[in-house]
């Protein structure tokens, strides 16, 4: 009977390779059933007094499964992630996560396919923690001494899952599958995480590598900075860098700019570096869609707002004489070298020839005094070209303004000789 039962799961386990989903499936299940099973009625005795019964071997046949080299088991994985919600299952996952890649790291001489670490990603990525002390939803009942096990212990949870993030970001990881990490890593990993500090090198390291990854990273590096005490000598100096053309097109434009207004609300700030993000908008501005500009005239006010320093740009008289002169340096990367504090805004008084009456009205804003109450732009930060034209759609207007000439004649000229002997009835 043991035999029999042993060819039926290593039958099982093959099944987990095959091309069709529902097979795989099919397998995943009644492994996951004999998981449970044998936990409770267990083929062997405890090793040593008062061990903990779970069949890991089973488990281990079951991420093999999951975890292939050559195949995409994103499918498998789904229908896998209603099991890690049982306590026991999510440890013993993870733990077993970690041994597999070691494994397969060991066999690729020291490179890791790419289809396997997607499918590392995709089980780690779907791994929800548990956020109470007390944890007793286990797929493998114990019957005595539950509080000493591992799986009953959330800061074991917490150091398994950080040991297996820690193990699979430390190899080389593809630019798509590297957004996907940054994407969730502010959310869903370092909140779990015992020290949180372990990330530094690797978000320091994607805020550097610039364009969509360094956007991406704001979101750890803010929290790092903000409960973590994270020293980052060069932060706004990369930040400042990272304001180009791109940025109004890239996908991740509202968070960036949400978090920038974050990096940029403390009235701390150095006058000059406020005035250089002030005055290198303002001339990106010049080139910017209507949709990221009734956005970022709001955003370049709020920083003159909180920072009453900079209101000699917007009064400067001097710079309207000469535009070509203007003291600015666009390309110059450093904020404290752009010589911002010497120019003006000129760029939003440009922009109130703007033909499109929501970004003219909003730069008529530095013509009149500057409110004290800064502008919400939170609701500005997604929006879109497509709603913007809906809703010049739904506009309704009594009159038109029309330029024409009235048709006279056959041929509708003015002062044609056919207009003397013919007319339109």
């Amino acid at each position: 009977m043991r035999h029999r039962y042993n060819s039926c799961v290593s039958c099982l386990g093959e099944q987990l390779h095959t091309a069709s989903s529902q097979v795989q499936e099919l397998a995943l299940c009644m492994l996951m059933k004999f998981i449970q099973l044998e936990g409770r009625f267990p083929l062997e005795s405890a090793i040593w007094k008062d061990g903990y019964r779970f069949p890991r071997h089973l488990l281990k046949l079951v991420i093999d499964g999951l975890l292939q080299e050559e195949k995409d088991c994103s499918a498998v994985i789904l229908r896998f992630q209603e099991f890690l919600e049982y306590d026991d299952i999510r440890y013993y996952t993870m733990s077993v996560v970690i041994e597999r890649i070691a494994q397969v790291y060991q066999n690729n001489k020291e490179t890791l396919p790419s289809i396997f670490l997607n499918n590392v990603f995709g089980l780690l990525s779907s791994i929800n923690m548990p956020q109470d002390d007390k944890l007793s939803n286990f797929l493998v009942a114990q019957k005595e001494k539950v509080d000493e096990w591992k799986p009953a212990k959330l800061m074991e949870h917490k150091k398994i899952f950080e040991r297996v993030w820690m193990g699979f970001l430390k190899h080389k990881l593809s630019v798509s599958l590297y957004k996907k990490v940054l994407l969730i890593l502010h959310e869903s990993i370092l909140p779990h995480m015992t020290k949180p500090t372990l990330m530094i090198d690797f978000l320091t390291v994607a805020y550097d590598v610039g364009g969509a990854i360094s956007l991406l990273a704001l979101n750890g590096l803010f929290i790092l900075i903000h409960q973590h005490n994270l020293e980052y000598p060069d932060f706004y100096k990369k930040l400042y860098s990272l304001l180009d053309p791109s940025v109004f097109h890239v996908k991740y434009r509202a968070r960036f700019f949400h978090l920038a207004n974050l990096f940029l609300s403390s009235t701390h700030l150095p006058v000059y570096l406020v005035a250089a993000f002030a005055k290198r908008l303002s001339r990106l501005s010049l080139t910017a869609p209507p949709q990221c500009l009734i956005m970022i005239i709001p955003f370049i006010c709020n920083l003159i707002r909180r920072h009453p320093a900079c209101r000699p740009l917007i009064h400067r008289p001097s710079a309207e004489a000469d535009l070509a002169s203007d003291p600015f340096i666009m390309e110059e990367k450093d904020p404290a070298k752009s010589c911002a504090l010497e120019s003006s805004l000129w760029e939003l008084e440009a922009l109130q020839n703007h033909y499109y009456p929501n970004v003219l009205r909003a730069a008529n804003v530095i013509s009149r005094a500057l409110s004290t109450q800064e502008s919400d732009i939170s609701e500005l930060l997604e929006l879109s070209a497509y709603e913007l034209f809906e809703k010049e759609m739904k506009k309704k207007f009594n009159t038109v303004p029309l330029e024409f000439e009235p048709v006279e004649g056959l041929l509708g000229k003015k002062h044609d000789i056919t207009a003397e002997h013919f007319s339109l009835l």
